[in-house]
């Protein structure tokens, strides 16, 4: 039948299943939005305040679902509103379609109004992007965009649509989408030497990162965790993949991981890691990197196989198909001593905070206590999120969402939003700094205009946290453009958007307001007064290898 170009992009949407479409309308996307306009029944738009939520909102689905996320915007400054929400989810891997239109097919490249070449902008931070300029080729184009999002390594895709072709007419013919199956090609050799390399240590350490939850993997991975009989840690993005509960779990490794991590992989002498990147926030000094360590990396894409630590054997391939296969070759290991001293570790070096006032660390544990480890937890970036990620424990994948590569401050509550659409009989948290809260606010109106109860957690320390951190320990305390004193009432702001705002000062404040978020059902923020100088540890400087990693008592020594 013949349809129209924004006909086919409502149909080509409704044949990959979406169900939520986050966006901001404009000239030249109108055609596409007067049709979602009539199918308002089976797709969901949610008209976020700014483009750049609307991005992190279509991450945030992603992210909580395994699902596409997708995101529309118009043309010019509209698309480039979502150029740092793409590269938030291109920086961690996550499966997002970006549906722009542009000005008409002839007036491209003419500095027309509100005409950018967004497809150029895009090129470096998206898996592929598309300039469809025949109506003929759109469904297919979209068809594929979707493919390349959630195939290999996840990533997002851009398709950029001329006004005029979403206005001319094709032939469309409903297509029946086949689930991609991630691919089961694995090198024979590259498993064996996996299995052999295994059997031989004595002492090896397991690292899970992102790509674990990309290839939910986590059925394999605590099989594999009792096969290897190893300790375990993980990066930020690998939280919840192994959980974080179990015995054998000694935190998160890097700049700001537990002491019993870090020491750990800097004695092993095997480092078995799965789906991670040795992000440099891991590493520390990479010369310096588990340097007793041989280095047994497992992961989809080959480029990150000798990028940023040189290893000693790869398995390059889906990791839970490769697993699967390491699982059924591998002999059952026994390392009972070695587990036993990095249990000693665990036992040495706790995490520890203030006992007794308002803190980022507290306010994380009340949360798991308070939501029994069940919520979905949404961060920003800075000491919060560290907290976020060092004090509640993550027993499931995708109950984390965080921007760990990109580092983007203002993710999260949008993020939350889509987190929330995706997953609307979970708890959904976001935990946020003053700083982080102030860019990207407004999407506490959109949480208001469609009942999505989000609880807003405001860390409010009144500076920029984890700069301020920094400029105390080395950069002699000169606090250059980190303090926030200024007189923004962050409850009443929140009651301006129509939301509930309450304030909490001291740790019984702060459970009754938690607590009364939980029953209200509403978009709920909360805005906790804690201390400037309160800091994340322990902590490892920049330049330094990880088993350097100190905190206030080692500072306190010195």
């Amino acid at each position: 039948m013949q349809l129209t170009g924004a006909q086919i992009v409502i149909e080509c949407l409704k044949e990959q299943g979406v169900d939520t479409v986050f966006g901001y309308p404009g000239g030249a996307i109108l055609n596409v939005y007067d049709e979602l306009y009539k199918h308002s029944d089976e797709i969901t738009h949610i008209l976020t305040s700014h483009e750049q939520g609307a991005a992190h909102a279509a991450d945030g689905y992603a992210r909580a679902t395994g699902k596409v996320g997708v995101c529309f915007a118009t043309s010019g400054p509209g698309a480039t509103n979502l150029v740092t929400g793409i590269a938030t989810a291109y920086m961690d891997s996550i499966p997002v379609v970006a549906i722009t239109c542009n000005v008409g097919v002839s007036l491209l490249g003419k500095d027309s109004f509100q005409e950018i070449d967004i497809a150029g902008i895009t090129m470096p931070i998206t898996k592929h992007n598309f300039i469809v300029k025949d109506v003929n080729c759109l469904a297919d184009t979209i068809r594929k965009a979707f493919v390349i999002a959630k195939s290999g390594r996840p990533a997002p895709v851009l398709i950029d649509i001329p006004k005029d072709v979403t206005g001319n007419k094709a032939e469309y013919i409903k297509t029946d989408i086949e689930e991609v199956e991630p691919s089961e090609n694995l090198c024979k050799e590259e498993v064996e030497n996996a299995v052999k390399m295994i059997e031989k240590a004595k002492k090896p350490y397991i690292f899970i990162g992102g790509g674990a939850i990309l290839s939910e993997a986590s059925e394999e991975i605590r099989k594999f965790v009792k096969k290897v009989d190893a300790p375990v840690t993980d990066s930020l993005m690998g939280k919840g993949a192994f959980p974080g509960t179990d015995p054998l779990y000694t935190g998160m490794l890097g700049m700001h991981g537990t002491k019993t991590a870090n020491y750990g992989v800097s004695e092993c002498d095997l480092l078995i890691v799965l789906g991670a990147r040795f992000s440099d926030r891991v590493t520390g000094n990479a010369k310096k990197f588990a340097k007793n360590a041989k280095i047994l990396q497992f992961d989809v894409d080959p480029a990150e196989m000798n990028k940023n630590v040189l290893i000693t054997e790869g398995v390059v391939g889906d990791l839970k198909a490769a697993l699967q296969t390491v699982n059924e070759k591998l002999p059952q290991q026994n390392h009972a001593e070695w587990i036993q001293k990095i249990m000693d570790y665990k036992e040495k070096y706790p995490l520890s905070y203030h006992p007794e006032t308002l803190t980022g660390p507290f306010v994380i544990e009340e949360v798991y206590r308070q939501t029994k480890g069940g919520a979905l937890v949404v961060t920003e970036v800075g000491q919060h999120q560290m907290w976020a990620a060092q004090y509640y424990k993550y027993t499931k994948p995708r109950t984390l969402l965080t921007s760990g590569g990109l580092g983007t401050m203002g993710y999260g509550l949008g993020a939350s939003l889509g987190a929330k659409m995706g997953c609307p009989d979970k708890t959904v948290v976001n935990i946020a700094g003053d700083g982080c809260f102030r860019m990207n606010m407004n999407e506490i109106a959109t949480a208001v205009r469609y009942h999505i109860p989000v609880i807003q957690i405001v860390v409010n320390n009144h500076v920029l946290g984890m700069v301020r951190q920094w400029q105390n320990l080395f950069y002699g305390q000169r606090y250059s453009a980190t303090v926030l004193n200024d007189a923004v009432d962050f409850v009443k702001l929140a009651e301006a958007m129509g939301a509930v705002g309450i304030r909490a000062a001291t740790r019984k404040e702060f459970e009754e307001a938690f607590e009364k978020a939980l029953t209200l059902g509403e978009p709920v923020v909360i805005d906790c007064q804690i201390d400037s100088d309160d800091k994340v540890w322990p902590m490892v400087a920049p330049g330094a290898a990880i088993d350097e990693a100190f905190d206030e008592k080692d500072l306190e020594k010195k």
